[in-house]
């Protein structure tokens, strides 16, 4: 069963009913974010979810969205290894260093934890139709688990995203819409498209609630796999930020449950220099981002001019001490190589740009040799076969 109780409004707190179709807030147009009667939940898991539960991101489904079970729509969302970087760490210093390999998730992406359970969602309230502006990998997932479900998808994408993006999209059956520009330019091509269709479900980043609750498995993933004590130091590749913020949204929910103390890893939020607008938010100690004007790198997926949540990203850097970093898309693809070659990891460019940023963070002594760190593998390199001389 699902301790699912209502959804809140990260500003202004307004409620609203999980059992009517949400977006974002009705008040003031900020993100909703799924609340859940934890005490209850405590009581009936006092020690964490029973090891006999699924091998995949539904073991936890008690503190995930889905009322009944029959609506789960699911490709096979395992649970991902955190895997030790031994050599790179010994390399840079770094004793502690693992990566969490997300490219084995259904379609090659973490896409895939968000998009199944938008979809769950989705199905539950009766909606059969969805629609999302994405820069590839988040496209993909919708595509796959909609098909899943028998919906149809409306995608749109720029016109420079990658081929493989597009065929996949194609392949399960999407309507594929190629616009010029980036994802901004994408989604408001959808919206006045949506005008004339207002059947249509959009599950943009943080506009509906629901993938949060799928990303913040990662979270409950890596506490788990940590022994309920959390690494040091998260470094998260960061275009909208949802895995950043579900994955804070998990560690407060597991606090209250009684899994782990107030202890929180810093958050590191990692972006492309074409493409840094949490970077330069943080520096300038901002609330929220300002819209980044010719966004340019060649990691899609951290080609986000504006997070629409970036208030929630931000927030998460400054309520654990952690930062947030820049690097070169040359950077980020010698990383991949290295990693490949030094690991047997084959990275996607956002994880190479977070691996990239370790130096960075060693200088500005934003990291120690003494912490235990993890690094976000968002998607699996292999979808990235342009990108790799």
């Amino acid at each position: 069963m699902s301790f699912l109780t209502h959804l809140e409004c990260s500003v202004c707190r307004a409620a609203h009913a999980p059992a009517q179709v949400q977006s974002f807030c009705r008040s003031c147009g900020k993100t909703l974010l799924a609340r859940y009667d934890l005490e209850a939940a405590r009581k009936a898991h006092p020690r964490g979810f029973p090891e006999s539960g699924p091998p995949s991101l539904w073991k936890y489904a008690p503190l995930l969205p889905i009322l009944q079970p029959e609506n789960i729509v699911s490709l096979g969302e395992l649970i991902t290894p955190r895997i030790p970087c031994q050599r790179t760490g010994s390399r840079l210093g770094l004793p502690h260093l693992w990566v969490k390999d997300e490219g084995l998730l259904p379609t090659g992406s973490f896409k895939a934890r968000g998009l199944a359970m938008a979809v769950s969602k989705a199905q539950e309230l009766g909606i059969r139709t969805v629609c999302i502006p994405s820069a590839g990998n988040a496209a993909g997932a919708l595509s796959a688990y909609a098909a899943r479900a028998g919906m149809q998808a409306h995608i749109y994408l720029p016109e420079d995203t990658p081929p493989v993006n597009v065929k996949e999209c194609l392949a399960y059956g999407a309507e594929v819409h190629l616009v010029q520009g980036n994802i901004s330019d994408a989604a408001r091509r959808m919206n006045q498209e949506r005008k004339d269709h207002p059947e249509w479900f959009d599950v943009s980043t943080l506009k509906e609630p629901y993938r949060l609750e799928g990303k913040k498995t990662m979270g409950y993933e890596l506490a788990e796999q940590f022994d309920f004590r959390l690494p040091d130091v998260i470094l998260y590749p960061t275009g909208g930020g949802t895995g950043l913020i579900g994955m804070w949204k998990a560690f407060d929910e597991m606090e209250k449950l009684g899994w782990i103390g107030p202890r929180r890893p810093r958050m590191i939020s990692v972006q492309a220099a074409g493409c840094a607008p949490i970077v330069r938010a943080f520096r300038e100690a901002r609330r929220d981002s300002l819209f980044w004007e010719n966004a340019q790198t060649v990691a899609s997926g951290l080609r986000v001019p504006k997070a629409f949540a970036d208030h929630l990203i931000l927030d998460a850097l400054y309520d654990s001490r952690g930062t947030a970093v820049a690097v070169r898309d040359e950077e980020a693809l010698a990383a991949v190589r290295e990693i490949a070659a030094r690991e047997g990891l084959f990275l996607c460019p956002e994880g190479g740009a977070a691996f990239a940023a370790l130096p960075v963070l060693l200088d500005e002594k934003a990291i120690s040799p003494e912490d235990s760190i993890l690094v976000f593998n968002t998607a699996a390199g292999i979808k990235y076969p342009d990108l790799i001389s």
